[in-house]
């Protein structure tokens, strides 16, 4: 039976109210693709960060502002999920190294709480929006920017773990 889903068939909150409070955390990671032409606007010459420069400010730093924003707020999107006391919140973006010289971005985004219940949908939610966050600060070189793999890349307490700890 999914959890989710009451008796009579409708959605329904989880009644986490006998479960455990225990540490959990959750990591998600999203890649962007960039085509090259636009990896070599945002790469500015002398630029002493290892933030991207897009048309409109800091893309890094702006995409990790924006990824802690939605972690923060992912019991107001998802429907189901339980509002919960976060305890940290790390986002960070880097061009990863490709020898084919593609230009692909990593986003992971890294959640805790100590609480009932996981945090696995706020590190989706956090790497997807700062994902989001990219390509909008950025879409005006090009549409061609693919977000992609938005996935669960691990998770600690509760009935089980998953992924690398």
């Amino acid at each position: 039976m999914l959890s989710h889903i009451d008796d009579q068939g409708l959605p329904t909150m989880v009644d986490i109210s006998e479960k455990a409070v225990t540490r959990r955390t959750a990591s998600a990671r999203a890649l962007v693709d960039f085509p090259a032409a636009v990896m070599a606007q945002l790469r500015p010459a002398g630029l002493a960060t290892d933030d991207l420069m897009g048309p409109k400010g800091p893309v890094f730093a702006t995409a990790v502002v924006a990824g802690v924003q939605a972690v923060k707020r992912t019991w107001e999107l998802i429907p189901l999920c339980h509002p919960l006391p976060l305890d940290g919140i790390a986002v960070t973006c880097r061009v990863l190294p490709d020898p084919a010289g593609d230009h692909e971005v990593e986003v992971v985004c890294t959640v805790k709480t100590t609480h009932k219940t996981g945090v696995e949908m706020e590190a989706l939610t956090g790497a997807s929006v700062a994902a989001l966050t990219l390509y909008d600060m950025t879409k005006a070189l090009s549409h061609a920017i693919v977000i992609r793999a938005i996935e669960l890349i691990s998770k600690t307490g509760g009935k089980s773990d998953h992924g690398p700890h």
